[in-house]
C-alpha cells in the first residue's frame, strides 16, 4: 500500500549571530554588576575617608587655637598685627567657663568614687574663686619713666615690680598704651625735669591720643616756667591727669618740649592708666 510521502522537518540551524547575542549580554551582565558593586564599595571608602578627615581637621584646628592662645600670652603675641589677641582670649575664657559648668552639672552618683568625693567640690570651689577674682581684676596700668640718652619725640616707660600691668586689657607698644576695651579712662602722668634760670622757655607737658591716619589729638597740657634759682640744676615736676572716653584700640602716649631735659631719678617720672 502506497503511504504519502512527508518530508522530514528541517532541523533549526543554531545561528552564530545569536550566540555572539548571549555571550555579549552575560558579559554585560557581569560588568553592570561588578560596577555596582564596586561603586558601593568606593561609597563606603570614600564615607570612611571623610570621617577620619574630618577628625584630622578638628585636632588641627584645636591645635592651631592653643597655638594662638599660647602665642597671645607673651609680649611678642599682643604686638602682632596678625592676630586678634583679645577676640581668641575671650574665646578661650568661653571655653573654661563653659567647662566649669559641665563640671557643676554632673550627676550627684558620681560624686561617690573615692577621693574624687573630696576632691571634686573643692575643685568646683577654686575654679568659681579664681574667675570671681579675674571678673574683679581692674584694668589697669602703671609704669615708671624709661632714661633715653637721646632727644626723642615719644617718651620711653618700663614696667615695675609694684605697678600694675593688665596685658590683656592694655598693651604697651613703643612708648604708647593701648586698651582693647572702650569706655570712660583716667589717664595721668608726672614727669621731673632740670630747669636753668638762663632757659626762658617754659617746660611743657603733653598727653596726646594717637591717631594713625590723622593728627594726634592733645588731651592734656601742663607746663611750668623757668625758676630763677641760681642753682646748676633746679628739678621741678609737671603732673596731669583726666578723664576721657576712649574707642576700642585707641593709643595714647606723653610729650614734652625738651626730652633732654627730663630728671629719671627713682619715682619721679610715671605714666598710668585705669578704667573707671
Amino acid at each position: 500500500m502506497n503511504e504519502p510521502y512527508s518530508p522530514a522537518t528541517p532541523r533549526p540551524i543554531s545561528s552564530p549571530f545569536s550566540s555572539t547575542m548571549k555571550m555579549f549580554m552575560g558579559f554585560l551582565t557581569v560588568f553592570i554588576v561588578a560596577q555596582m558593586i564596586g561603586t558601593v564599595l568606593f561609597c563606603l571608602y570614600l564615607h570612611m575617608k571623610m570621617d577620619k578627615m574630618e577628625e584630622v581637621w578638628s585636632l588641627n584646628e584645636d591645635y592651631i587655637f592653643l597655638r594662638k592662645v599660647q602665642k597671645c600670652q607673651t609680649a611678642e603675641g599682643q604686638k602682632s598685627t596678625l592676630l586678634d589677641c583679645e577676640k581668641i582670649l575671650k574665646g578661650f575664657q568661653d571655653l573654661q567657663c563653659k567647662d566649669g559648668g559641665a563640671t557643676k552639672e554632673q550627676p550627684k552618683f558620681e560624686m561617690q568614687r573615692g577621693h574624687e568625693q573630696h576632691e571634686q567640690p573643692h575643685s568646683v570651689h577654686k575654679n568659681e574663686t579664681s574667675m570671681a577674682v579675674e571678673k574683679r581684676r581692674p584694668i589697669a596700668a602703671h609704669l615708671a619713666g624709661q632714661k633715653s640718652f637721646q632727644k626723642v619725640s615719644v617718651l620711653e616707660w618700663k614696667t615695675t615690680m609694684y605697678g600694675p600691668m593688665d596685658n590683656s586689657s592694655i598693651s604697651y607698644q613703643e612708648g604708647k598704651l593701648k586698651v582693647k576695651e572702650a569706655g570712660l579712662y583716667y589717664i595721668y602722668s608726672q614727669v621731673s625735669f632740670c630747669t636753668k634760670a638762663a632757659t626762658s622757655a617754659p617746660f611743657t607737658l603733653y598727653i596726646y591720643l594717637y591717631l594713625p591716619m590723622e593728627e594726634d589729638r592733645l588731651l592734656l597740657k601742663g607746663l611750668d616756667t623757668h625758676s630763677t634759682s641760681t642753682a646748676h640744676c633746679d628739678l621741678q615736676s609737671i603732673r596731669e591727669g583726666g578723664v576721657f572716653r576712649l574707642r576700642e584700640g585707641d593709643m595714647v602716649f606723653v610729650n614734652v618740649t625738651d626730652s633732654t631735659r627730663v630728671n629719671y631719678s627713682h619715682g619721679s617720672n610715671y605714666f598710668g592708666i585705669f578704667k573707671l
